[in-house]
């Protein structure tokens, strides 16, 4: 019993250390806030803190049901407010606003201008690489590196994403999505679209990034096999468990003792980690010999590095690795993710349906897919892009962190220029730029993928004088902005196009009614699920899609 009572005294004591601990540098931040002279909203608890993350969000929804359950606490302190938040806030407090944190000091921008600066001035507001390194999964890459690094991985990256690599994306992209159809169409509801949605992605980053092509499982198709006898199956036991991964590091995942499943997730990273290193060595030697190898993102990488390595320094295997990794990663769960999101709207929105199938019959005719040219068609399927378009504007999957790191950095704010201390976090408001009347117009928070078209002769009904708007800038971040912006912007987009005009040019989808519902209240029911169900997870997602199954239908 003594024992008990002096363990609970430890306890007592290291909550009373850590509480005096965090009201010390909430107190210091928060002078250090007053000094900028902008709006400021105190929280108790660090965004990061990861213990706190691990329960922010059942903990506020409690909070919120007791009588003083409303209040700055509840609004801003976990991860994802801004989603629920919108504009509101900046409409209450202005362009510019400071949460203080125990932690550091989050700046919250939504003046356009303010944000292009933001991005333009790389060297002064870079990315916090504090909260990419877990990326570093496999190496080096460009999304946890900066200054010279990033510079050279940059550029040998970027010759990676090209329009030969983009007809790939398309060609596999169409044949997937024709398999994905066939299989959603032959059940009498599908319960999630999420599973096979990754599948696809999944299978289109292979081609694309590595050279090889897979069937299409539907999720009740697929068979368990080891991860080590298949490079599919290791990229997507990782990328389905990249969280474990990150979270726990490649080096703890070796340990022999661990349970069955994290050894196969090592046994899964050991795989992957082999599959790169002999394609490496394979377009090493092609590039030696003079030989052409395949069009495919590791391939570039490889000979883009080569080339540079013949007048500086070429990438090292390790940061080609962690780029590879990065790519199929960011490429995968942002895209996978989308394709969620916009399917479930598209259940809500029959109209939106019928609005890209006109789109369709006028692009396409009659043609089957593999008639469909890369380069005549994906341009004119302007309607089927701008679904991608509202739904990221919606519901951007990566925001980005700037911060002034090490140093003072001044930033003008409209009319105000406001000098911020070192260690202050920098964060364009995504979800507040994006969905503000004063750019958008009314009903911003309705999702209307028609806002992004507009029509050059308005003396006609052709769908090919139609033109996909241009935001004003800095008030549409989807893929970032700047030099550092999102260099597979148009691979995903490609990607996206090409499915909607395989899924919707002959089949539309509803979502299964329940028990005494008409399909009116059930497309709303969607509705309610996409806003109430959606949160960061290590991206912004649907938690449960499954709670609204689909029925696809042929026209």
């Amino acid at each position: 019993m003594a024992s008990l009572f002096a363990f609970l005294r430890v306890i007592s004591l290291l909550k009373a250390v850590w509480t005096a601990y965090s009201a010390f540098y909430l107190f210091r931040n928060y002078l250090a806030a007053r000094k900028i002279g902008l709006p400021i909203r105190i929280i108790p608890i660090s965004h990061t803190n990861p213990f706190w993350m691990l329960v922010d969000r059942h903990f506020i929804s409690f909070i919120r049901q007791l009588p003083f359950g409303h209040n700055s606490f509840t609004r801003y302190n976990y991860r994802g407010w801004e989603l629920a938040d919108r504009y509101f806030s900046h409409h209450e407090l202005g362009d510019a606003f400071i949460v203080v944190t125990p932690g550091r000091n989050w700046l919250y921008i939504a003046n356009p201008d303010t944000i292009v600066e933001v991005f333009r001035r790389r060297t002064d507001f870079p990315r916090c690489l504090e909260l990419t390194e877990i990326l570093n999964v496999f190496g080096p890459n460009m999304s946890t590196v900066d200054g010279l690094q990033w510079k050279k991985q940059r550029k040998m990256t970027a010759t990676c994403f090209n329009e030969q690599n983009n007809e790939i994306v398309w060609s596999e992209t169409l044949g997937l999505a024709n398999d994905m159809i066939n299989y959603w169409s032959s059940k009498a509801l599908l319960k999630t679209v999420a599973h096979d949605t990754r599948t696809l992605s999944l299978h289109v980053l292979s081609k694309a990034g590595f050279g090889k092509s897979f069937k299409f499982e539907g999720h009740d198709e697929r068979k368990e096999s080891s991860p080590s006898t298949s490079y599919k199956d290791s990229l997507q036991t990782i990328l389905e468990n990249c969280v474990l991964i990150m979270a726990l590091g490649t080096k703890f995942l070796e340990n022999p003792w661990l349970p069955q499943g994290l050894r196969r997730l090592n046994e899964a990273c050991n795989a992957f980690q082999k599959y790169m290193t002999d394609l490496y060595e394979e377009e090493k030697q092609a590039f030696a010999e003079g030989r052409t190898s395949g069009r495919n993102l590791m391939s570039s990488l490889v000979r883009a590095s080569q080339d540079e390595a013949k007048t500086g320094v070429g990438l090292t295997e390790n940061e080609i690795y962690g780029n590879m990794f990065v790519f199929n990663f960011a490429g995968h769960d942002t895209t996978a993710h989308t394709f969620t999101f916009a399917l479930y709207f598209l259940a809500a929105n029959p109209q939106a349906q019928d609005w890209i199938y006109e789109e369709l019959c006028q692009v396409l005719g009659d043609r089957q897919p593999d008639e469909w040219n890369y380069g005549v068609e994906f341009p004119r399927l302007k309607r089927c892009l701008s679904i991608m378009l509202e739904t990221v504007r919606l519901y951007t999957p990566v925001p980005v962190a700037k911060w002034t790191d090490t140093r003072t950095q001044s930033l003008n704010v409209g009319a105000k220029t406001v000098v911020l201390p070192p260690d202050t976090m920098v964060i364009p408001s995504y979800a507040s730029v994006q969905t503000d009347p004063k750019y958008w117009g009314s009903e911003t928070l309705t999702w209307s993928p028609s806002r992004w078209i507009k029509t050059s002769n308005s003396t006609t009904a052709n769908l090919e004088d139609e033109e996909l708007i241009t935001p004003q800038h800095g008030t549409f971040i989807g893929w970032s902005e700047g030099s550092r912006d999102c260099p597979g912007r148009k691979f995903s987009q490609v990607e996206f196009v090409g499915t909607m005009a395989v899924l919707f040019r002959d089949w539309k989808v509803d979502p299964v009614t329940q028990s005494g519902e008409t399909i009116e209240t059930a497309r709303e029911r969607v509705l309610r699920l996409i806003k109430s169900d959606s949160a960061p997870v290590l991206l912004l997602q649907m938690l449960h899609p499954e709670r609204a199954p689909l029925v696809w239908k042929r026209r």
